[in-house]
Parts: structure tokens; sequence; C-alpha cells
């Protein structure tokens, strides 16, 4: 899991800290060094480095001939992280990648948020992410490139710009707001959080 403190410091603010928390979940890895290796369909094993020296070493070794990805968030080399031969440690800097990634990846939720139209019903918005998960690992949707693609603007998911956010797992998927003034009118009672139960996208 990853610590609050490092999503508020770090994250893109367009994407709420358990929309970042379940991106890095599902497409990420918990390991600041981890690097993917994939060419074509298949996953090439490498050594697990234990420093950023040579995590370096095993990029430059095979970017350009197959498809790298490193860090936290799982950044594309030569998209979220650029060419081989200008990289240094930062992508294996938890912030670093966290900061990138997540800038990545919000792009990504514009271009599939602009697809489906700009809804705001709320109950297509595990649609809308596991959309934007599989775009981001495949670098595909509807015929788009989506690491090469500009940033269309508009609405990230169902948040427009910095404006109300809105939780992705819970048992509804609501703003904040509307899910604080529904448990004002329960009364003072006993609460507990179900909030990560029951939904997975």
């Amino acid at each position: 899991m990853l610590d609050a403190a490092l999503i508020a410091q770090c994250a893109d603010p367009s994407l709420t800290p358990a929309i970042v928390e379940r991106f890095v979940e599902v497409a990420g890895s918990d390991d600041p060094l981890a690097i993917t290796v994939r060419w074509g369909d298949k996953t090439i094993l490498v050594p697990k480095p234990t420093t950023a020296e040579e995590a370096l070493g095993i990029v430059r070794q095979h970017a350009g001939m197959a498809t790298v990805r490193v860090g936290i968030t799982q950044l594309p080399v030569g998209h979220g992280v650029g060419r081989s031969e200008e990289l240094n440690g930062k992508p294996f800097d938890p912030c670093e990648n966290l900061r990138a990634g997540t800038a990545m990846f919000a792009k990504i939720a514009r271009i599939v948020t602009r697809w489906y139209g700009n809804p705001t019903d709320s109950q297509v918005l595990p649609q809308l992410f596991e959309d934007a998960v599989l775009a981001w690992k495949r670098g595909v949707f509807e015929g788009q490139k989506v690491f090469l693609e500009e940033d269309p603007g508009g609405q990230t998911f169902l948040i427009g710009g910095q404006s109300e956010q809105v939780e992705l797992f819970g048992d509804e998927v609501r703003p904040p707001s509307a899910r604080r003034k529904a448990e004002e009118q329960e009364g003072a009672g006993i609460r507990v959080d179900l909030s990560r139960i029951g939904v997975d996208p």
C-alpha cells in the first residue's frame, strides 16, 4: 500500500488518492527498482537490481530492443521517462516515478473519458478505470497510441479539473460531499468503513 504522504506530495492532483493507490496496485509494483522487460508477448527475466545504478544498467541493456517499464508505476522507457541514453536515477525514486507515472495515467484517463463522451454517471467509473489501466499496459486505446497522444484536457474520469473528487472504491461511488451529507443524516452512531469491500473494477 502506498504511503498517504507520498501520494499527497507526489501524485498528480487530478487523480484521487484511491485511484492512485489502485492504479499502482493493479498496474505497478511495490518495488521502486522494479524492471519489466517484454519482447512481444514474452516477458524476459532480468536480474533483480539492488541499486539504482544496477537498474539503469539493465534498462540500457534492453531499451530499444524490447519494451521496458520501470519503478512503482511501471513507467515505459522512451515515453514516461525519456530515452535510455538520457536516463538517470530519477525513475527509480518513488516520488519522481509516482509524479511522472500518475501524470501520464491521468492523461490516458482523459483520453478514455473523452472517448466515452465525458460521462457523469458514477456507475461507469469502474469501466473507465479498467479501460485506462488496459490502455496503460498495452499503450493503445481504440487505435490511439496513448503515450504519444496529446493531452485532450477536460475531465479526468468523473472529476472536472481540480473540482469535486469522486471516490472510486466504495459501496457507492459518489463525491465525498454527498457521502458526508448522507452520514450526517444517519446520525452519530458507530460506523464501519466498508469502502474497500465488494468492488473490484
